[in-house]
């Protein structure tokens, strides 16, 4: 299995990469993002064997079709590593919980940051620690959080050989719990970057220092967002495992709604169709930054600057320029990437927008695809919260209530609707406070986080501020 960027001509293989060549490079150079040549299909006989596996075979299975360049057995001793009930708390590491007829919660945050992002980020820590050291190499990490990627990133770093994190989040707009998570942590290999702006000028940089070659080869420059193919791909696993707990077989089809701000969740349950799991519908649920909804109701994609970006009570959404979303795209457009290039990295980068909408290939995005969306705002987050606590005696936090709220709009009879969980409760505990009055309940290891010492440095939205940064702690 190679892999080729988003951006690139079919005919040009020249730049294609096997996995770990990409593993360590985060973005492609030509500024696209990686994605297989083609995705592995899975037969009904294979669909079955999976049923009966443990996740942690289930996932060695799928990234076994992606990896080829790292010995099965050290994969699956990697998989086997990660996805342990004693890091997710249960065997069942997803395990699925049924609200109502037909309509499911697929538990993704009993990790160590109580966010789905761990359900990757555990992964991608052990494959990082595995690759470097096989190579003798380090890694600078550059990332960039709207909320659960940054801690996510640095629990699963944290103490790893040849590992630097450098974080970028927006000052000021995650929750306390969320900024406690990161900022608490005093590891040497750990640094925190409070950007002066919203997510997107996070991304922007990140992207930017990505982009210059020199910079990132000298710096030795990876990223551990979802524009990093491995951590999309390991989250097509919990697809998989959420389809066999809902079903008996596999003439069974499921719908999947996904809180999506950044567009790598969703994305990954787009590859899980593709690789033939029986999917319906992909939901896409965003809050009042709408991007995305917008893009699947009419066709345009118009990117919001900063100051137009809204300030929500679920934070890790508040992101107006979708990065996963290119990857989509490239598949919508039967992966012609000189168009790709030409609407992300020419038409976006002029205009801040681009319109499918009369386009044929937009049909294409329901009928083929799968994907359809809807919004949901404050009001809708506190009055889903409270009527799930009081019907089904459920706390959920505000991302998975935008999701909730959004999937009962899609529902169809005879067909399981899976919401995807994507953080607990405590996380966002003055907006679980306002909907229910009471206080959601906080896992013991992080009893009185916010009132431990803080380690972050505040910078301005620039790029060479980020550079300078990096260069001055990798010594």
């Amino acid at each position: 299995m190679k892999y080729l960027s988003t951006r690139s001509f079919a005919q040009d293989h020249s730049e294609h990469k096997h996995f770990c060549e990409i593993l360590l490079e985060g973005l492609a150079p030509d500024g696209g993002l990686y994605l297989p040549q083609n995705y592995p299909k899975i037969d009904q006989a294979t669909l079955t064997r999976w049923r009966s596996l443990s996740y942690a075979d289930l996932a060695y299975e799928i990234l076994s079709l992606y990896i080829d360049d790292i010995p099965s057995e050290d994969l699956r001793a990697l998989c086997r590593k990660t996805y342990t009930a004693e890091v997710f708390g249960t065997s069942a590491i997803v395990p699925l919980r049924q609200l109502e007829t037909g309509l499911y919660l697929e538990a993704l945050s009993n990790g160590p940051t109580l966010a789905f992002k761990d359900m990757a980020m555990q992964l991608l820590g052990n494959l990082f620690e595995y690759e470097l050291a096989r190579r003798g190499e380090q890694l600078n990490i550059l990332g960039a959080t709207s909320g659960d990627t940054g801690s996510a990133a640095e629990y699963a770093m944290r103490g790893k050989k040849g590992v630097r994190v450098f974080m970028t989040s927006p000052h000021g707009r995650m929750s306390p719990f969320q900024q406690a998570q990161m900022f608490s942590l005093q590891d040497a290999n750990i640094h925190n970057l409070a950007v002066r702006g919203v997510f997107d000028d996070c991304q922007d940089m990140v992207k930017a220092v990505s982009n210059d070659l020199a910079f990132k080869r000298k710096y030795k420059i990876g990223t551990v967002n979802s524009i990093n193919w491995a951590r999309l791909v390991a989250q097509v696993v919990y697809y998989f495992a959420g389809y066999f707990q809902a079903t008996e077989h596999n003439a069974q089809k499921v719908s999947f709604c996904v809180p999506s701000g950044n567009f790598g969740n969703v994305c990954a349950g787009h590859v899980a169709r593709m690789m033939g799991l029986p999917i319906e519908q992909l939901v896409v649920a965003t809050n009042e930054n709408d991007v995305l909804d917008e893009f699947f109701r009419t066709g345009v994609y118009r990117v919001r600057a900063s100051a137009d970006t809204h300030e929500t009570s679920s934070p890790s959404m508040d992101i107006s320029k979708a990065s996963n979303f290119e990857r989509f795209v490239f598949d919508l457009l039967d992966r012609d990437g000189h168009r790709v290039k030409q609407l992300f990295g020419d038409q976006l980068a002029r205009h801040g927008s681009f319109d499918l909408g009369s386009d044929p290939a937009f049909a294409k995005a329901s009928s083929l695809y799968g994907f359809v969306s809807g919004k949901s705002t404050h009001a809708d987050r506190l009055a889903t919260i409270r009527d799930t606590y009081q019907h089904f005696n459920q706390m959920i936090d505000t991302h998975t209530a935008d999701g909730l709220k959004v999937a009962r709009e899609h529902l169809r009879r005879g067909i399981p609707m899976i919401v995807l969980e994507t953080a607990l409760p405590i996380k966002f505990a003055a907006t679980i406070v306002e909907a229910l009055g009471v206080e959601p309940i906080r896992p013991e290891k992080f009893v009185g986080i916010e009132d431990l010492p803080k380690r972050v440095t505040v910078i301005d939205p620039d790029i060479q501020t980020v550079k300078n940064y990096i260069s001055a702690n990798c010594t």
